[in-house]
């Protein structure tokens, strides 16, 4: 199939097929890092910045069909995001992250602090050092914006009633010999911003 978007009098169709050879045939996660498929073209499915996703302009309201486009969801070097099978690699579109950390605990283990949270799409994702936390602050009213590392190149974006739950659990610590407004999980500290600056914005 040529490059470009897929036509949408073929979408259907083709979403059916799609879905036939995303679905998994063991347990766990597909490889699709491992997998090489030619790149065939762009879908018209987009997920927008509250975790909705849409094919062709509607809402996708079956979880379990989520659940599985999301797990051969994979980000490249390029940017973009794709659906990708054994076979092909399509397209699609994500306004901000294409999952939701819907949930968090906090737990302890050999006297550390754990944060555990679960995606909008069923991920159980332990921050650490293999899963990262890292905060933007963004627009004119200087939004903070916690992302979650999830696999591959994807992240989480936290939503804002457990970005709450975060800032909650935040210290004043020593980062690089500067004093930042920071989380820990697993060991591995987070730097949420500068202590001046939340200092500023309290003001």
């Amino acid at each position: 199939m040529a490059g470009g978007e897929i036509a949408g009098a073929r979408d259907a169709t083709y979403l059916e097929s799609l879905i036939s050879r995303a679905a998994p045939t063991g347990r766990g996660l597909p490889p699709v890092d491992r997998w090489d498929p030619e790149f065939c073209g762009d879908l018209d499915m987009e997920i927008r910045a509250d975790g909705t996703w849409f094919y062709m302009g509607t809402p996708i309201t079956r979880a379990a069909l989520v659940r599985l486009f999301s797990t051969v969801l994979r980000k490249d070097e390029d940017g973009r995001t794709y659906l990708v099978t054994p076979v092909e690699k399509v397209g699609i579109t994500v306004e901000d992250a294409p999952f939701i950390a819907v949930e968090m605990s906090v737990d302890e283990r050999d006297g550390a602090q754990v944060l555990t949270f679960r995606t909008n799409v069923g991920d159980v994702v332990e921050a650490g050092p293999e899963h990262p936390l890292r905060f933007e602050i963004t627009g004119p009213k200087d939004a903070l914006k916690p992302y979650l590392h999830v696999r591959g190149r994807l992240e989480a974006l936290v939503s804002r009633p457990v970005m709450y739950d975060i800032v909650e659990l935040g210290q004043d610590r020593p980062v690089n010999g500067t004093n930042m407004f920071s989380v820990s999980s697993a060991g591995a500290v987070f730097p949420i911003m500068p202590m001046d600056r939340l200092e500023a914005m309290s003001q």
